[in-house]
Order: C-alpha cells, then structure tokens, then sequence
C-alpha cells in the first residue's frame, strides 16, 4: 500500500502530512468544527454498546478489540473499510477519534485492518 495511512485524536491540531482527514466515532466531538474532517465515517467506529461497555470498565481491552474486529466483519462496515484501503493507495490519510490514548483505541485496530484489505488480506 503505497499511500501512508495515519491516525491521531481528532483534538491534535492538522497537519499538511495528515491527508485525507477521517473521523470515525459514533458521536461527533464537542468543540470540533465540521470543517476539521473531510470525511465522517460513524458505520467504522465502535458501536455504543461495545463503547460504554470499555468506558465503564465492564469488558477489558482484548474483549473490546475482539467485539470491534467482529462488528467490522459486517458487510457494510467490510466495505466501508475497503473502499477507504482503496483510496489510500493514491492519498495519505489520517483516521482521527476522540482517544488521546492510542495504545488503547479503535483506530489503531481500523487502520490495520484497512492496510490489510488493502494488501489483499481479510482480517
């Protein structure tokens, strides 16, 4: 995959590097102009319940990866997910979410998931 593929919290201030600016959580981020993404991809983020679940500390972060790699198996999220791994062979993106943290956030998981589509391996 040729085109560099980013991610960082939505709140880090933009940078030329950054590319193509796409902002996967279920809730917009308060205090973020619209103008501050150019793409908001909500069906690529977590759902409300797995989220809750990890906030309050119900389900660990192994539980949490393997429930978010399983709702990304659903047909409209798997294409969602190919279509950008598509578009970053030929533009640089950054995939953004509220986390500060991103040891412990699914972004890391989706660009991973999305370079993986895009070598032409499913997850």
């Amino acid at each position: 995959m040729p085109a560099l593929i980013g991610t960082k919290s939505v709140y880090e201030p933009a940078d030329p590097s950054d590319g193509r600016r796409i902002l996967v959580t279920q809730y917009w981020p308060r205090g973020v102009p619209r103008t501050a993404v150019d793409e908001y991809v909500r069906r690529l983020a977590p759902s409300r319940e797995l989220l809750h679940a990890f906030k309050r500390g119900d389900i660990d972060w192994e539980a949490f990866r393997a429930g978010y790699l399983q709702e990304m198996e659903a047909k409209d999220a798997k294409e969602e997910a190919r279509r950008l791994a598509e578009r970053a062979r030929s533009e640089p993106m950054t995939i953004m979410c509220v986390c500060r943290d991103e040891s412990s956030c699914h972004r890391a998981l989706l660009r991973d998931l999305i370079i993986s589509l895009g070598e032409g391996r499913e997850s």
